[in-house]
């Protein structure tokens, strides 16, 4: 019986290897890798000057990767395996991120590294891509969206975070909740008194012991890598 789990195991891992080689990564020749054409020469330029002043300013490393197709794999795997391959970042710091495209997937991601998940968070990755990138290439203006994408990056990423749309549910709900309050204040605030009488008669029978301050809390620490972390989106022209 262990031989056929370690078995499976082995043959699981060797699955894993072999779909991870069949990936084709391209080279890393800049700070925008256009491997499927779809920025004009003088944006590319510009993109990558502003990039590279960016990364020798902070240390930090974005990168822009645009890709005709993701070789079968989902644009999460790929772009967690691409920004391992590439090793994008300082290694100490982990401070790497990665604008993905997809043309012909029609997808789009923001690959970001464990140093810069404080500022670059998944709802604002997702902000940038559902509310800065996606609507400039609907309408076919590839050029325009990869550019402003990467301005509200390093927008966000010089400590001025974007404006995040909230719950739609949100105020209704509170609504609802100030409303129920305010219909049954009487039946509240009975309830409120007699689960307090409630506590102290069992404190004093000594059913229920007296509290005591404290506080508790957990922490974990891990080694570097490259996370898998930002968000991602679809775009349809």
């Amino acid at each position: 019986m262990r031989v056929l789990k370690f078995g499976l195991v082995l043959l699981l891992w060797v699955f894993a290897v072999t779909a991870q080689a069949e990936l084709k990564f391209p080279a890393l020749t800049g700070r925008v890798v256009d491997t499927a054409q779809m920025l004009d020469p003088s944006v590319r330029a510009q993109l990558e000057t502003q990039l590279k002043a960016h990364e020798q300013a902070t240390g930090e490393q974005v990168v822009v990767v645009t890709l005709a197709d993701l070789q079968g794999s989902s644009i999460e795997d790929f772009g967690y395996q691409l920004g391992r391959h590439w090793g994008i970042g300082q290694k100490d710091k982990n401070n790497g991120a990665l604008l993905i495209v997809a043309r012909d997937d029609r997808k789009l991601r923001i690959e970001v590294g464990y140093g810069l998940e404080d500022r670059l968070t998944d709802a604002q990755s997702s902000v940038i891509i559902n509310q800065v990138i996606t609507p400039a290439f609907k309408t076919g203006n590839f050029n325009k969206g990869i550019s402003d994408g990467v301005a509200a990056m390093l927008v966000v990423l010089g400590g001025s975070p974007l404006d995040e749309p909230a719950p739609a549910y949100s105020t209704d709900e509170q609504q609802e909740q100030g409303d129920f309050v305010e219909r049954h204040a009487g039946l509240f605030i009975f309830l409120v008194i007699l689960f307090i009488l409630t506590i102290s008669v069992c404190q004093m029978l000594g059913i229920l012991p007296a509290g005591r301050g404290g506080s508790s809390g957990s922490g974990s620490s891990g080694g570097g890598g490259f996370s898998g972390g930002g968000g991602g989106g679809g775009f349809s022209g």
